[in-house]
């Protein structure tokens, strides 16, 4: 199910301002080169991961599922100088790449990429966290929650890709997959929880 029609989308991309070139080099890559590219945040997510982190002020960023680095370089362009991004992916293979766009981006002194289970990696993380994104594995996405929401001041910001799962979570009954089920599960418990 798409949510915007290609016409809404068109629009809104060419009433932005211009794509950074690398990013749409790293696009082309990964959409060559990766398996699944679909997960590739793109132009319009990238433009508001980007317009987010500038109007939070986020100094600290937290991102749970790297891919080829896109959103990362969006973000972290954002960023003040001394500010860091830390990046966590589980695919090994896709770090070169990751780290080759950084480096490209001129931004690689601003991010920290992690391999390995988010889960393993958070906790070994002593840094109060400004602004977080996730966009991994969604059966742990209430696992991620639990373990990052005491690392999080007052005023930061969570920021959840696919919480909609393509209208998926609208229809329980016809959709019981294991990731429709969590993101569902886990829109409940945001919804109660009162820190947020």
């Amino acid at each position: 199910m798409n949510f915007i029609s290609n016409e809404i989308e068109s629009y809104c991309i060419n009433n932005s301002k211009d794509i950074d070139p690398l990013l749409k080099k790293l696009e082309r890559e990964t959409q060559l080169k990766v398996l699944r590219p679909r997960m590739l945040s793109g132009e319009l997510q990238g433009k508001f991961l980007e317009q987010v982190v500038k109007m939070s002020n986020a100094k600290n960023i937290l991102e749970i599922g790297t891919y080829t680095g896109y959103s990362a370089i969006c973000m972290a362009s954002a960023i003040p100088d001394n500010g860091i991004l830390h990046t966590i992916d589980i695919n090994a293979e896709l770090e070169s790449m990751a780290n080759k766009y950084f480096k490209l981006a001129m931004l690689d002194h601003k991010i920290d990429m992690h391999i390995g289970n988010a889960l393993d990696i958070i906790p070994t993380l002593d840094i109060n966290f400004d602004l977080v994104f996730m966009d991994a594995d969604k059966h742990n996405y209430s696992n991620y929650y639990d373990i990052i929401i005491d690392k999080l001041p007052s005023g930061a910001w969570i920021l959840v890709d696919n919480v909609l799962w393509s209208g998926k979570v609208l229809d329980l009954k016809n959709n019981k997959d294991r990731e429709t089920i969590a993101i569902h599960e886990f829109n409940n418990k945001i919804t109660n929880d009162s820190r947020v």
